[in-house]
């Protein structure tokens, strides 16, 4: 577990390394940066996860399980907001049903956590925590980067939890149809690095008005760019922190 520098977290955990591009959100992914760099450190839990394509790493496709990462949240006393598998998704179709289960135990003992897990195969998501307890420290949440995959907000409100949210980060596209009935909290962002694609205030606006027809919270955490940190995270002239109702501070 690590603390990290993302607006909407206070730390993340990684049971799981490794993943598969399946959509364009994928593409310039920074978590692929990473392992890349990781593997090139030397630190096992990484290695072979990446390849290079041209300039760029990209994911291999394998999947790793770090069986001794499950003990970490329990050594974390002070109540932190865990992003769970920055560096992974959790219902990647090789994770098995059994070693989700575990990280469910996992969280059900550690109670003075929050955990927020996003993937983008909601509809796995759905399958498999349909026979997993309901936790209420846990958020269950799927990353929707243009309206080719608004059907997995409607996957996503399959998966029963206390906090349902989305990411629409990269937000490559307008989502003007998204739906965010039983929706709790939407986190909107634009793509950065090296080859960041831009994001238009329109898109953003968009999303902004389906949270408030909903009644979802609604997050800004970046317009993004090659150089994020100058862009900034002002949207309308102020930032927008806004967390589920009841959320822990």
């Amino acid at each position: 577990m690590a603390d990290t520098s993302i607006e909407w977290t206070d730390a993340t955990w990684n049971p799981v390394a490794g993943c598969t591009v399946i959509s364009p959100g994928c593409t310039n992914c920074y978590a692929m940066r990473m392992a890349a760099r990781l593997d090139a450190m030397g630190v096992k839990k990484y290695r072979g996860l990446t390849r290079k394509s041209g300039k760029r790493a990209v994911w291999t496709g394998k999947v790793r399980l770090d069986r001794d990462a499950l003990g970490i949240p329990a050594s974390w006393r002070k109540p932190r907001r865990i992003f769970v598998n920055s560096m992974s998704d959790l219902f990647h179709d090789t994770v098995p049903a059994k070693f989700v289960a575990a990280v469910w135990r996992t969280m059900q003992a550690t109670p003075q956590h929050t955990y927020q897990i996003l993937t983008k195969r909601p509809d796995r998501m759905a399958d498999v925590t349909a026979s997993l307890p309901v936790l209420p420290n846990v958020w269950l949440g799927t990353s929707v980067e243009s309206a080719d995959y608004l059907g997995r907000i409607s996957d996503l409100r399959r998966v029963n939890a206390v906090v349902r949210f989305v990411s629409f980060e990269p937000l490559l596209g307008s989502v003007a149809a998204a739906d965010l009935t039983g929706i709790q909290w939407a986190i909107v962002g634009g793509e950065s690095g090296p080859r960041a694609r831009p994001m238009a205030e329109e898109w953003v606006g968009e999303i902004e008005r389906a949270c408030r027809i909903s009644g979802a919270a609604f997050f800004f955490k970046q317009w993004g760019g090659v150089r994020k940190k100058i862009t900034g995270r002002h949207y309308r002239g102020r930032t927008f922190d806004e967390m589920p109702r009841g959320a822990p501070l």
